[in-house]
């Protein structure tokens, strides 16, 4: 049963602070904060479930929905800019789950179960 759950953010408290939420849950956690070559990192490493928490998620995530290996890999965003259009950008290019700061720690750690146990029935 994978756990595994890659993190792609830049700023590192927030690596820190969600590396810490999931590792306590048991999950293992990868992290990249090279938005440029996510994606190749991702084919790597074949996590359960990717959580987009940097400024280019929007590019990843229609990267990843593009490559057929990864086209229903669960995707979490976690964003700053809450705004509608942002919301109807990630929903387009096909994210799981859409998720603003604030947040808190329940709120990523259900929207994480969630996404993997809908995974898992799929698959």
């Amino acid at each position: 049963m994978g756990k595994r759950v890659l993190l792609v953010e830049d700023e590192m408290n927030i690596i820190e602070a969600i590396r810490f939420l999931l590792s306590r849950e048991g999950w293992q956690v990868d992290t990249h904060s090279d938005g440029s070559d996510a994606t190749d990192v991702l084919r790597d490493r074949k996590p359960d479930l990717v959580v987009l928490a940097g400024k280019s998620g929007f590019d990843i995530l229609e990267e990843l929905r593009g490559d057929e290996a990864t086209a229903d890999l669960p995707v979490l965003m976690l964003t700053a800019r809450g705004q509608s259009r942002d919301r109807e950008m990630a929903e387009k290019a096909g994210v799981s789950r859409f998720m603003t700061k604030p947040f808190s720690n329940t709120e990523v750690l259900t929207a994480v179960r969630d996404l993997l146990y809908v995974h898992r029935q799929r698959g």
